[in-house]
């Protein structure tokens, strides 16, 4: 947003200046009139590399905090509330503190006569693309009150699928960690005590002792490598997925994972589902309803074929064609599209598929956390039983020689 320079007196008749975001000169104007500010100079200021406030952590704005502003803001909408009182009562209940600084900001420029979905697309960060798009057709329909409470419910829907994957994926990814950490301590701490030991007794050694001896003095001798690998590896994944390229193809593997990547697809399909009937509801056209798709879908393999279904439907041809030639969309899903095609009741087409993705969604997520569970520590057993037995062979030879 245009960031602004301005000299002026404050209440107490002192001299302040300073620089303020504003859509334009006059809304940063009626915004530092609503400080009480008595303004002599404004002048459009020019950010240098000198002068940018660099954040290298950047808040956001919780779910749960926007979906709270997304339904305060339609009952005081239908309750009659201008745009502009709405705006000024949320300010004073949210309890963001970044979500209250660009509310301020839009409600200078909503106050300076600027539609409020022009103003929320200075803060993209904020407000995403499908909140903007359902706005501007609320404002064009008049009911921007409906609006709001459909973008609160489908906010609401979508925080609490990502927590179910997230309470899914969090506990598996933290065991398995935890039990590398525990392995690699074993193995650099332990062992090597054993075998100094087993030196010492002058026997043959089974098989898997010097297997577990061998992986234990690479440990030792390669220890760096274990420390330089992950962060390398990160940070090569990272680079080569800032393409297009590299992240679909990054994508693509994510949903061939076994179980994990059943998840991940059925996720991006009740989003996908979701996404598009709510902004079919909205009476959003349906090539920017797939723009805004193909944005949070959230799998770049994805938003690929619905780049190439829209390109489709400019050309005049079928939506479901190129999606079916995918392979990423399951055929009901494909099927589902053709109906919603064929008849022009895309709305309740795709709520249904968004409603049983959805509910497949929490279902898997809620079977892995209670198979994975048994899995990791089968596994964890499997990884110690293997380091016992093997420190505990030897000793059994030596016993069997003695008798």
């Amino acid at each position: 947003m245009p960031q602004f320079k301005y000299i002026g007196y404050n209440i107490e008749k002192k001299r302040v200046k300073g620089t303020i975001e504003a859509h334009d000169k006059q809304g940063a104007f009626y915004l530092l009139k609503e400080k009480g500010f008595l303004i002599t100079d404004i002048i459009p200021f020019k950010q240098s590399i000198w002068t940018q406030d660099i954040e290298l952590f950047e808040p956001k704005v919780k779910r749960q905090d926007f979906v709270v502003f997304c339904r305060q803001f339609s009952t005081l909408l239908r309750a009659s509330v201008g745009i502009s009182e709405s705006l000024q009562i949320l300010i004073q209940q949210t309890s963001s503190k970044i979500l209250k600084k660009v509310l301020q900001s839009i409600l200078g420029e909503v106050r300076a006569g600027i539609p409020l979905s022009r103003a929320c697309q200075d803060h993209p960060k904020v407000f995403p693309q499908i909140f903007i798009s359902m706005v501007q057709a609320g404002e064009a329909s008049g009911g921007l009150d409906e609006v709001l409470e459909k973008l609160a419910d489908f906010f609401e829907r979508e925080n609490s699928i990502a927590e179910k994957i997230k309470s899914a994926l969090v506990y598996p990814v933290s065991v398995a960690v935890l039990s590398i950490l525990v392995t690699f301590f074993m193995m650099w701490k332990v062992v090597p005590q054993f075998t100094v030991t087993f030196q010492n007794m002058g026997i043959e050694l089974p098989w898997i002792t010097r297997l577990l001896i061998g992986i234990s003095d690479f440990i030792m001798g390669q220890w760096y490598l274990f420390l330089l690998i992950p962060p390398l590896l990160m940070v090569s994944v990272r680079l080569y997925g800032r393409n297009k390229r590299g992240k679909r193809h990054l994508d693509l593997l994510k949903l061939r994972i076994p179980i994990f990547g059943t998840l991940l697809l059925k996720s991006a399909m009740a989003r996908f589902s979701r996404t598009f009937c709510t902004l079919y509801n909205a009476a959003v056209p349906i090539i920017p309803t797939l723009t805004i798709v193909a944005d949070v879908v959230g799998n770049e393999a994805i938003s690929q074929a619905l780049d190439e279904a829209k390109e489709n439907l400019r050309a005049g041809q079928p939506l479901s064609a190129p999606l079916r030639n995918t392979r990423l969309f399951p055929p009901m899903v494909v099927h589902m599209l053709s109906v919603g095609e064929r008849t022009g009741s895309f709305d309740l087409v795709m709520g249904k598929v968004a409603d049983y993705y959805e509910e497949e969604t929490e279902r898997i997520a809620d079977q892995l956390k209670s198979l994975i569970e048994p899995l990791l520590l089968v596994g964890v057993s499997v990884v110690v039983g293997v380091i016992v037995l093997a420190i505990l062979l030897p000793t059994f030879s030596l016993y069997g020689g003695m008798n």
